[in-house]
């Protein structure tokens, strides 16, 4: 490992959006939706809505929730008009940014990115402009605090299912795979009991950029703060070290 997991920044993220739970559901419903439309409503057979299902149990989705969110999306599926369009763009002091959306009208979308960035006097720019600078990883976070497995048995468990790495951070673990070994891995987990903070197909910076000048600060938190709050927005990456 690089030994730049992001554990605690990712957990606070979760915190952050612990308190709006209602905007996190929706989003992975909109998930839920895409996955059902592409794949159908048996998450045996359609691996993305196996993923979608994963990360709605992370974020401590109820399972009839979900399970309503599928019965919809099928019964609805031809109704189903949302599209996945992603951003990329530069922050403040060269930090690269990758905001992925799904929106019903892409220049409303587009519109309210752009906004973010220059509010923030960031700049978007060209597919594939910044996205090489990140590896996309399954990355799967566990809290010591839920985890009952020895360290060095979660490990082997994590490496046996196709893991490609495996970090211990002070608060957690983190595991990370190519997303086509990602499935086995958490399912592996998934078996074992094992409660997941995380676990889904991310983007993961290569390298980290630190910013010290306190309006590059101000204003590269201006950018996630008003993209986070933008409805259409799903996730934001980027390689600012926090």
């Amino acid at each position: 490992m690089s030994g730049h997991s992001k554990f605690a920044n990712i957990k606070h993220k979760k915190e952050k959006n612990d308190a709006a739970k209602g905007k996190t559901f929706t989003m992975i419903g909109r998930e839920i939706a895409i996955a059902v439309k592409e794949g159908g409503p048996d998450p045996a057979n359609n691996s993305k809505l196996r993923d979608v299902i994963a990360k709605a149990k992370a974020n401590n989705m109820p399972n009839d929730t979900i399970d309503r969110g599928i019965k919809k999306a099928a019964g609805d599926s031809g109704n189903v008009n949302y599209e996945v369009v992603t951003y990329e763009g530069y922050g403040p002091g060269g930090t690269a940014i990758i905001v992925d959306a799904l929106t019903d009208n892409k220049n409303r979308t587009a519109a309210n990115v752009r906004n973010c960035f220059s509010k923030g006097q960031g700049s978007i720019g060209t597919q594939g402009c910044v996205s090489y600078m990140f590896d996309k990883k399954g990355q799967i976070l566990i809290d010591k605090e839920e985890c009952e497995m020895e360290a060095d048995d979660l490990m082997m468990t994590a490496l046996d299912a196709g893991a490609e790495d495996f970090a211990e951070e002070e608060d957690g673990f983190e595991i990370t795979a190519d997303p086509a070994e990602f499935p086995a891995v958490r399912d592996a987990l998934q078996e074992q009991g094992i409660a997941m903070t995380q676990a889904e197909i991310t983007m993961i910076p290569q390298t980290y950029v630190t910013l010290t000048d306190e309006k590059d600060l101000a204003n590269i938190q201006k950018i996630l703060d008003m993209l986070e709050e933008d409805d259409d927005v799903q996730t934001v990456y980027h390689n600012w070290d926090e």
